[in-house]
């Protein structure tokens, strides 16, 4: 095997007891006891150790968390640049599962790194607590960033997953989740790549530490007082559908992301009416996937916004300090011109006592000293009077100073402001100008919006065309170089054919061109897709060229570089 010979650490967290991986029956038996951290929610002002038990003789209950000891482990990423063709590459079980096994093949290709690999030996995710339904491969970067390359379908104690991770250099590893459209690994890692004699490509250990979402993430899925017993009959992907709703409205997504989570129950509940009405298994599993990711797209929504509002919060804090602190300095600046004037007083007082006391003085002296006196208390009285005149014009001037400063900083923050809103404006100019040598683009209170037109698909299909893909590449090449922007894909049809048919092609015409804008390096947390069907015409559907027009795939990029805040999905439709 070929070595670079560099020499990177993959740190990797995992959630594992030494030995308690081994005994299987002890998590059926634990899945009945909740976490200290439960147990302390359930009963306010009272410690329970985590070895105690607390009953609730209700029908439902938060399902239990565990407290797993995490522990640090050292795995090989593989640079696969070098590699010439496809390279096998082994798994290994962790400590939660020692004997499940795996292999597979890498191959290089254009653009991304395809994997197929094959399991054996695996047992039901189900063993490490309710919550955890599947298996899912994930790639990782030696920088910590992981992706998901697939789930892993059980065939008794087999599976296979066929997937492709867009960088060369990367480790795998695999981890039981509550459904597989999950955009982040749990930290119940049960297997790991291991390199082979033949493994072709530089193994690289790396330092990368990645975030692994804790089993407390997943806590809030209801189950009853039994552990999770899968009914055979139904499919896999409904228990996911049921996960991904309960986990997305306990992230707050029927607030912040209500249109999607809508959505999500919708087709759960039309999965869940399927199955109830033994519609074709296939038929169920497709909607009830298709509920698992509209649930993680509102989750995913649900976490950006509410970042957003932290970091307005924090925003708004630091205006307040800010404006604290210049009210501060006033009092100050305030307070010490009194304190001189109380000075002045001061003196000013202290000086006619004196030549009170220095005329009382005077008249019981000689007569010849009365007119030297009076000439003394006259002088003190002149110089007494100039210096405060003095003192007077020094504060004046102080005074006219910090206006004029004042005035100077208040003049460099309108300019600043005026800069940056000068600065998004020309931006906005040159990416409307760039896109529009692509496609047609128009300017909008929503932000750009690309328009691509049904020609770019073939007939009744989502598939894009050559000259479709090669528009969305320049796209892509522009959008990478603003990486603060957002992008709405909004898919519409005419008014032809069934309300189901126009809304699902707009959805898959819109998701065909979010797929390959992520397959071109765009972000997937800055690329959304919507349908719309035929609910927003841009032109009459009574004529040839109205329709041509309503049968579109829309590109909203907007963002704040620009000078626009993210968009609700859709916006109303304009009448040509």
């Amino acid at each position: 095997m070929k070595s670079r010979g560099n020499n990177f650490r993959l740190v990797v967290l995992l959630g594992a007891l030494l030995g308690v991986a081994l005994a299987p029956g002890w998590w059926a038996a634990r899945a009945q006891q909740p976490s200290t951290t439960q147990a302390q929610a359930n009963a306010p002002g009272k410690t329970t150790s985590p070895g105690q038990t607390t009953s609730q003789d209700q029908g439902s209950q938060s399902s239990p968390l565990y407290r797993v000891t995490v522990v640090a482990r050292t795995t090989k990423a593989i640079n696969y640049s070098h590699a010439k063709g496809s390279t096998p590459i082994d798994f290994k079980g962790t400590v939660l599962m020692p004997f499940a096994k795996g292999e597979a093949k890498v191959e290089g290709k254009k653009g991304v790194t395809s994997v197929s690999a094959k399991f054996d030996k695996l047992s039901p995710a189900s063993q490490y607590g309710p919550q955890f339904l599947t298996y899912v491969l994930w790639a990782v970067t030696p920088e910590g960033r992981a992706s998901n390359l697939g789930e892993l379908e059980l065939e008794g104690a087999k599976a296979k997953v066929d997937g492709a991770a867009a960088f060369q250099a990367f480790a795998m590893i695999v981890t039981a989740e509550p459904y597989f459209a999950v955009t982040q690994p749990s930290d119940v890692v049960v297997m790991e790549n291991s390199v082979r004699p033949d493994t072709e490509g530089s193994v690289e250990e790396v330092d990368a530490k990645f975030d692994l979402l804790q089993r407390g993430d997943y806590s809030t899925i209801t189950t009853g007082n039994e552990p999770t017993r899968m009914d055979p009959r139904i499919p896999l992907s409904l228990y996911e559908a049921r996960n991904a709703v309960q986990i997305a409205q306990a992230a707050g997504s029927d607030k912040y992301a209500a249109a999607s989570f809508q959505k999500a129950q919708q087709l759960l509940q039309q999965a869940e009416d399927s199955q109830k009405h033994k519609s074709p298994r296939k038929s169920v599993d497709m909607t009830a996937r298709e509920a698992v990711q509209t649930a993680q797209d509102a989750r995913s929504i649900t976490i950006k916004r509410l970042d957003e509002e932290r970091q307005e919060a924090e925003r708004k804090a630091a205006e307040a300090r800010e404006a604290l602190a210049k009210q501060q300095a006033a009092d100050a600046e305030k307070a010490k011109l009194e304190a001189q004037l109380e000075q002045a007083k001061a003196a000013r007082d202290k000086a006619e006592a004196e030549a009170a006391r220095a005329a009382a003085l005077a008249q019981q002296q000689e007569a010849e000293k009365a007119a030297a006196l009076a000439a003394q208390q006259k002088g003190e009285a002149e110089a007494t009077a100039a210096q405060a005149a003095q003192q007077a014009a020094q504060a004046q001037q102080m005074a006219a100073q910090q206006k004029a400063a004042a005035e100077a900083d208040a003049e460099r923050a309108r300019q600043a402001a005026a800069q940056a809103e000068s600065e998004k404006a020309e931006l906005r100019k040159q990416l409307l100008q760039q896109l529009s040598s692509i496609l047609q683009t128009r300017d909008s209170v929503r932000g750009l919006i690309v328009n691509m037109s049904d020609v770019l698909f073939d007939t009744g299909s989502y598939t894009l065309k050559p000259g479709a893909r090669e528009k969305l590449a320049k796209i892509s090449g522009i959008l990478l170089a603003y990486p603060a922007l957002k992008v709405q894909v909004e898919g519409h049809t005419d008014s032809v054919g069934g309300d189901d048919f126009n809304q699902r092609l707009s959805e898959q015409r819109a998701e065909s061109v979010r797929e390959y804008l992520v397959d071109q390096m765009v972000p997937a947390n800055a690329v959304t897709a919507f349908g719309f069907g035929k609910t927003k015409p841009v032109a009459t559907n009574d004529t040839p060229e109205g329709r041509q027009q309503n049968r579109r795939v829309e590109l909203v990029v907007n963002g704040d570089a620009i000078g626009d805040s993210v968009d609700a999905p859709g916006g109303a439709a304009q009448t040509q």
